[in-house]
C-alpha cells in the first residue's frame, strides 16, 4: 500500500507540471498566435533546409537523378582526395582567425569611444564608420588602388617615389593576395555588431557606474571589466555570433577582388568551394558534406566563444 502511494506521489508531481505548462500555454495563447508565423518561417526556411542538407551529405545528388545513398563517400573525398578543399581550410581558418577577433575588437572599441561622444557628434561618427558596410559593392574600389598596372593608385605612387621600379601585381601574386583581402574585410567589418555595441552601451543606465563608483571603481578599465562588460554579454554574445558568421562565410568580396579562381587558389575558401560545387557544378551532395562541415566547424567556434564570454568580469 504504502508502494503504491509513494509512486502515486512521484507520478503526480510530473502530471501536475504537464497541466500547469497547458494551463500557462492556454493562458498565453495570443502570444504564440504572433510568434507562430516566425517560428513556421523559420522552420520551413532554416530548420529543414539544415537537416535536408545533412542528409543530402550522405548521397550522392546531381539536381537531375533523385538521391542516391552513398554513405560516408562525400566526406572520405573532401578531406582525402579533396586538395583544394584542404586549401580552402586553411586559407578560411587564417582569414577567420584574424579578421574574426580583430572585426569584433574594432567594433567594440570603436563603439566605446564614439559612445562618449555629444549626441549629433556621435551620430555622424557612427554613419561615417557604418558607411563602408552598406555601400553595396563600394569595396571594389580597392581593385583601382591595388590595380596591377601603372595607372593603378599604389603602384604609381611607389613608383613616383622609386620604391618600386615595375608594377607589383597585387591582386595576382599569391604573395599580397590574402593580405589585401583581409584588409579591405576589416574596412568593412564595422557593420551590424558595430550599431549593435552602440545600442548596448546606450542601454546601460548611468546609475549603474555611480554605484560602481561608490563600491570601490578606481579607473575607466575598472569600470569597463566590472560594469560595461558584463551588462553586455548578449550584445557581446550577438556580435560574437556575427562575426564567427561573416568570418567564415567569406565569399563574394573575395571573388570581387581576386577574380573567381584565384591563382594558386590562394585565397579559395571554404565558402567559395561550396558555392563552387553547388551553383556551378551542381553535385549538391557534396556541396552539403562541405556545408555540414562548415556548419559544425561554427557552432564550434560559437560554443568557444559562449564559455570565454561567461567569464567577462569575474
Amino acid at each position: 500500500m504504502s508502494s503504491v502511494v509513494s509512486r502515486k506521489q512521484v507520478i503526480r508531481p510530473g502530471l501536475e507540471g504537464k497541466e500547469s505548462l497547458w494551463t500557462r500555454m492556454k493562458k498565453n495563447k495570443v502570444s504564440y498566435v504572433f510568434v507562430g508565423p516566425f517560428i513556421l518561417l523559420f522552420t520551413v526556411f532554416t530548420v529543414v533546409p539544415v537537416l535536408l542538407s545533412i542528409v543530402l551529405s550522405f548521397t550522392y545528388f546531381n539536381m537531375l537523378e533523385f538521391p542516391t545513398w552513398i554513405g560516408w563517400t562525400n566526406y572520405i573525398r573532401l578531406f582525402l582526395a579533396d586538395e583544394v578543399f584542404l586549401i580552402a581550410v586553411k586559407n578560411t581558418l587564417l582569414f577567420a582567425v584574424i579578421t574574426g577577433p580583430v572585426s569584433y575588437l574594432m567594433c567594440f572599441l570603436f563603439a566605446w569611444f564614439i559612445n562618449e561622444l555629444q549626441p549629433k557628434v556621435r551620430a555622424f561618427m557612427t554613419l561615417l564608420f557604418y558607411a563602408p558596410s552598406i555601400s553595396g559593392n563600394v569595396y571594389v574600389v580597392w581593385t583601382w588602388l591595388f590595380s596591377g598596372d601603372t595607372y593603378g593608385y599604389i603602384n604609381a605612387h611607389l613608383m613616383n617615389l622609386g620604391i618600386i621600379d615595375r608594377p607589383v601585381q597585387w591582386l595576382v601574386d599569391p604573395t599580397w593576395m590574402m593580405p589585401i583581402v583581409i584588409v579591405v574585410s576589416l574596412w568593412m567589418s564595422l557593420g551590424t555588431t558595430f550599431l549593435v555595441f552602440i545600442a548596448g552601451l546606450q542601454g546601460i543606465s548611468q546609475s549603474l557606474y555611480e554605484a560602481g563608483a561608490i563600491d570601490g571603481i578606481k579607473n575607466r578599465w575598472q569600470e569597463l571589466w566590472y560594469l560595461t562588460l558584463p551588462a553586455m554579454k548578449e550584445y557581446l554574445m550577438f556580435g560574437a555570433i556575427m562575426s564567427i558568421t561573416g568570418s567564415f562565410n567569406a565569399a563574394g568580396q573575395i571573388q570581387a577582388l581576386t577574380g573567381p579562381t584565384p591563382t594558386d587558389y590562394a585565397t579559395w575558401t571554404v565558402m567559395q568551394h561550396l558555392l563552387d560545387y553547388g551553383h556551378v557544378r551542381y553535385e549538391m551532395g557534396y556541396a552539403s558534406a562541405i556545408s555540414v562541415v562548415l556548419f559544425l566547424v561554427m557552432v564550434g567556434s560559437q560554443r568557444l566563444v559562449q564559455r570565454m564570454l561567461q567569464k567577462v568580469g569575474s
